[in-house]
């Protein structure tokens, strides 16, 4: 598992995190590591097996959860030919790979209840036995596991082998959420778009504008660092003007009014077909107009105007990229008129 990736961060949350797992690699003792989804579970294996006696060693990955039940244990201990059907010859598990190196198990609370047993053997004794073997294998191997669920509450709901979780916890160390790291998301932003204008052979970094900032430090980041870098290298692709600070975000790259709906909805929202005699006795609905009562026309004028935007805003999710593209204006007309109407942060409180 080899990566360009690295920890950007001055928090005291993510210093001591990394602190912690520098003083753990020298140890040849196991390491669970625990957080959400995209703090950074992965680089924190790679730092323990680079910084530990084994780094010269093999570093061997498994997802859990991104096996079928029924093959995690072939593919953690390994099989014999002809041990069960489509096994057509020996091969060698994870265990065996990670001889004299480390073995990472990512969403380690995913492993089903006979591979846990496998497991405690193979971390209490260092060896394992090949499915359809009779012989035990000696396998020197470190551990390091990751999850994002908390195991002593599995072991209370008997999800989770107690005696496993007490060979594994000699050390955890467990991830800030990328909320909780005061400070880091203009640091992470600006290393992120940084690397996308490279990428871009822009000439220029004009980082990002003050709103934009003020919008990502605003954000929850229920994916963290994965979706802050993300969201910040999508924003920079998509400027178009590199002299200029980047001023657009959209958090959910989903987010569009041609968003495919389900069949049943899209059945209830078709017109029934309508007889062409009665058809051309319906009049069409005119659009709302503005009332002519009025003492003061500039006045009406501007309520007016402030209306259509607060309107074309919300229906354009205060994207104001596609809230001009909308009434056709450009975004630096629709920047003045919202600055005018005092509009410029709708949407953000």
């Amino acid at each position: 598992m080899e990566r360009t990736e690295t920890f950007v961060g001055q928090s005291n949350a993510v210093l001591d995190a990394i602190e912690r797992a520098s003083r753990a690699a020298a140890l040849n003792r196991p390491v669970l590591v625990i957080g959400e989804r995209g703090t950074g579970k992965e680089l924190v294996a790679e730092r323990l097996h680079h910084l530990s006696p084994r780094w010269s060693g093999p570093l061997v990955v498994m997802n859990c959860a991104a096996l079928p039940e029924n093959l995690i244990e072939a593919e953690l201990f390994g099989h014999e030919a002809g041990s069960f059907t489509g096994a057509a010859k020996t091969r060698h598990g994870r265990f065996e790979e990670a001889d004299g190196g480390t073995l990472f198990l990512d969403e380690l609370a995913t492993l089903s209840a006979p591979a846990q047993d496998r497991l405690l053997r193979a971390t209490e004794y260092g060896e394992v036995t090949r499915i359809g073997a009779s012989k035990p294998i000696s396998v020197d191997v470190r551990i390091v596991a990751a999850t994002n669920e908390h195991l002593p509450t599995l072991v209370e709901q008997g999800r989770f082998r107690a005696d496993l979780l007490d060979r594994l916890c000699f050390e955890v160390i467990t991830l800030p959420p990328l909320r909780n790291r005061g400070g880091d998301i203009p640091l992470l932003a600006e290393h992120f778009g940084r690397r996308m204008a490279v990428e871009l052979d822009w000439t220029n970094w004009p980082g990002f504008s003050e709103q934009a900032m003020a919008e990502m430090e605003r954000y929850p980041w229920p994916g963290n660092v994965r979706e802050l870098r993300n969201v910040a290298e999508r924003a920079v692709y998509r400027w178009e003007d590199p002299e200029r600070p980047v001023d657009s975000i959209q958090f959910d790259p989903f987010d569009s009014p041609w968003i495919p709906k389900p069949a049943t909805a899209v059945a209830a929202a078709t017109p029934a077909p309508v007889d062409s005699a009665a058809e051309a006795h319906v009049e069409e609905a005119a659009p709302p107009q503005p009332s002519l009562e009025t003492e003061d026309f500039r006045s009406s004028v501007d309520s007016y105007e402030r209306a259509l935007l607060e309107e074309a805003l919300r229906a354009n999710r205060y994207n104001q990229r596609a809230t001009a593209a909308a009434i056709g204006l450009s975004y630096d007309q629709l920047r003045h008129a919202l600055k005018r109407h005092k509009l410029l942060d709708a949407g953000s409180r």
